[in-house]
């Protein structure tokens, strides 16, 4: 069905921070499957993991335990100081979840809280009731009626967000990062200050880490930024170093509300997808990887503020880590299709947002390879004029 606007070429191999079209060129990839190739392509840990796994058990139903999904969920919940897991196939399922699990937490309270809190510009899904969450209107189109029970608020605006509680308030849902919204961070006085206000109104926090989540910031969760913790978290994209999987965390008070029958996924956190996720958290941890995320994203953003300082139609450079983006004075189409010639592939976050996001294994020299590609399809672009 035609509902991707794909770019001409064709994908056929990758290795770590490139990739190959079937016509043999290279390409340098800051695009990395969106935030999804954690360590680059064909990790070779990764790949035998999985081909190892593949050969031993790669689906069995939730019906059983599963030796993998228990050790992955024991590994997230010590990382992220939350006590339980579920396990589905992405990052929309991840977040239904947790709008299905907070209200049903209140449910069976007998309170009367089910509205779920977001933000303008937010992204969290495409599923009715996620795009239903999502800030955006353009996402929502041609899909009504949707549900009932969402507000939405701008980000980092504490008033606008304290008018919308309300008795009926059950979460407030936000990304640290807005990452298809601009790469729009919230500030740390203001997820403070939500997270106070939660405390303080009995008002689930879930945060959406679905793209900013397995170290893309430099943290394993971008929430370690902000001193704060969520009630609820959820993951997806990173985890799987490119193996589906999405994973929603709470609370033991929080996760409770789920019993036996009240939510389910046939393939969630099967073996394959959970051994692939365990191989990809080894390998952040016995390379550095958030180290490696915090510097080469360092160089990253010195650079772009290079060419900030030297290229007029940039207005600004902003992100965390590996998650950069850049705003231009026009629409970034044109500036991609001159990246691709370069042999740079990056993307959008918005109309005029180019995005960046490299794998957490990018080197120096790639950064630098990347910076001098982009410097010269911004001199192309620079020349043009806007249309």
């Amino acid at each position: 069905m035609d509902n991707y606007a794909r770019v001409p070429i064709r994908l056929v191999r990758g290795q770590g921070s490139r990739v190959w079209d079937e016509q043999g060129r290279a390409y340098l990839d800051f695009v990395s499957g969106i935030a999804v190739n954690t360590l680059g392509h064909a990790h070779p840990r990764l790949a035998e993991a999985v081909c190892e796994q593949a050969r031993r058990l790669i689906h069995c139903s939730n019906l059983y335990h599963i030796p993998e999904q228990e050790q992955l969920a024991a590994r997230l919940c010590a990382l992220s100081g939350l006590d339980r897991a579920f396990f589905c196939n992405s990052g929309a399922e991840a977040n239904e979840a947790a709008i299905k699990l907070a209200r049903k937490y209140y449910h069976d309270m007998g309170s009367p809280r089910r509205t779920v809190i977001s933000a303008t510009q937010s992204f969290h899904g495409r599923t009715v009731l996620t795009l239903t969450a999502t800030g955006q209107e353009k996402v929502k189109r041609g899909f009504d009626p949707l549900p009932a029970g969402f507000v939405h608020v701008p980000l980092n605006d504490a008033a606008a967000l304290e008018r919308s509680l309300g008795p009926d308030t059950a979460a407030v849902l936000l990304e640290p990062i807005q990452g298809e919204g601009g790469v729009r961070e919230a500030s740390i006085a203001y997820l403070r200050h939500v997270r106070r206000l939660c405390d303080e109104n009995g008002i689930l926090m879930i945060l959406d880490e679905v793209q900013t989540g397995i170290g893309r910031t430099g943290c394993m969760f971008a929430y370690e930024h902000f001193g704060i913790r969520p009630d609820v978290l959820t993951l997806a994209k990173g985890l799987g170093g490119g193996v589906p999987i999405g994973c929603m965390l709470a609370t033991e008070q929080v996760a409770s509300a789920f019993g036996p029958g009240s939510h389910g996924s046939t393939f969630g956190g099967n073996p394959l997808s959970c051994r692939a996720a365990l191989t990809v958290l080894d390998v952040i941890e016995r390379e550095q990887l958030l180290r490696n995320v915090r510097e080469r994203g360092e160089r990253l953003m010195r650079g772009l503020e290079e060419l900030l300082r030297r290229f007029p139609c940039i207005r600004e450079v902003r992100g965390q880590g590996l998650l950069v983006g850049m705003e231009l004075d026009r629409d970034v189409a044109r500036l991609m299709e001159l990246a691709r010639a370069q042999g740079l592939l990056v993307l959008s976050a918005g109309a005029r947002v180019l995005r960046l996001l490299p794998p957490l294994t990018v080197s120096d020299q790639e950064i630098d390879e990347a910076l001098r590609r982009l410097e010269a399809a911004l001199a192309r672009f620079n020349e043009e004029e806007p249309s």
